[in-house]
This record gives structure tokens, C-alpha cells and sequence, in this order.
């Protein structure tokens, strides 16, 4: 375990490989012209309509933990580059359906294979992404995940702290 790591919390140990990953992804993607955030968008995007589906913005932030509003920028921004667009959803005007255009397919399918090798990399100590190993590990995240925060409790417990 690197040095000084070993008394580390969980929550330290989750930011600091999320920060990780989040800058080798951002390393990864930057020569297909993407950020990290915009391929997180466009991956599920690409996922999602090869399901199918024509996610609204508000379904795709849903779906990726990204603020609605953040989403909108980032699809905005990927409309301009010609990866993706924007159209009214005509069930609801007021909502925004996505999907990817040609180029945005193929700058996905491409990216994803990057990421993947990244996440054989990042995995290897595990045994790879196909392990046991790493198979368990992403059921504990997916735990973690799903569990609710009660964000009342947490602001009780702060306010009996400070008094």
C-alpha cells in the first residue's frame, strides 16, 4: 500500500482514486478531443442508444451523478464540436432529447476502447477487469452507491458537534 495510506479513511482512499482515475481519463481522452466529464456523458449516451434509447438530458444526468445544468453545458459544448445533438422532445417541449451524431459515434466507440485499456491498467492489481477480484470490488462500490445518505441525520449530528 503506498506509504501513508495504510491508516487512511474510506472516504480519503474513494476521492483519492477517484482523483486518479479522473486524470488518467482526462489523459486518455484528450486526443480524441474530450474531457473526462464529456466522456462520461457521451460513453452512457452511446450506451443508451445502443439499448434503444433517446435519453432526455435530465435522464442522462440521472444516469451518469452529473447536475442536470452541468449536463446541459457539457451536451451544448459537444453539440458545437458536431459529436452530438440536441432536439425537443416531442412528448415534452420543454425537455431536450440527445443522441450522437455519426462522428460522435465513432470518437465514442473510440474513446471507450482507450478507457477499457485504462481500466485493465488501473484493475491489474486485482486481477483484471474479468477477476473475481475486480468483480466484487464494483459490487461493493455499486453498494455504496445505492445506499442513501439521510442528509437531515448528517446536519443534526453537525449541529450537535459545534454545539
Amino acid at each position: 500500500m503506498s506509504q501513508g495510506l495504510e491508516k487512511a479513511t474510506p472516504g480519503f482512499l474513494v476521492w483519492r482514486l477517484s482523483m486518479k482515475w479522473r486524470v488518467a481519463v482526462d489523459r486518455a481522452v484528450a486526443p480524441l478531443g474530450l474531457t473526462h466529464a464529456q466522456y462520461s456523458l457521451v460513453a452512457s449516451l452511446y450506451g443508451m442508444q445502443r439499448g434503444g434509447e433517446r435519453p432526455s438530458q435530465r435522464r442522462l444526468a440521472d444516469h451518469t451523478g452529473l447536475e442536470p445544468l452541468y449536463v446541459s453545458k457539457l451536451a451544448r459544448a459537444l453539440e458545437t464540436a458536431g459529436l452530438l445533438e440536441r432536439t425537443r422532445d416531442p412528448r415534452d417541449p420543454r425537455a431536450v432529447q440527445l443522441a450522437l451524431t455519426e462522428q460522435g459515434q465513432e470518437v465514442t466507440a473510440r474513446a471507450i476502447k482507450v478507457v477499457h485499456g485504462l481500466l485493465q491498467q488501473l484493475l491489474g492489481p486485482l486481477g483484471g477487469l474479468d477477476s473475481p477480484r475486480a468483480r466484487e470490488f464494483s459490487r461493493d462500490l455499486a453498494t455504496l452507491l445505492d445506499a442513501p445518505l439521510d442528509h437531515a441525520a448528517m446536519d443534526s449530528e453537525s449541529d450537535k458537534e459545534q454545539s
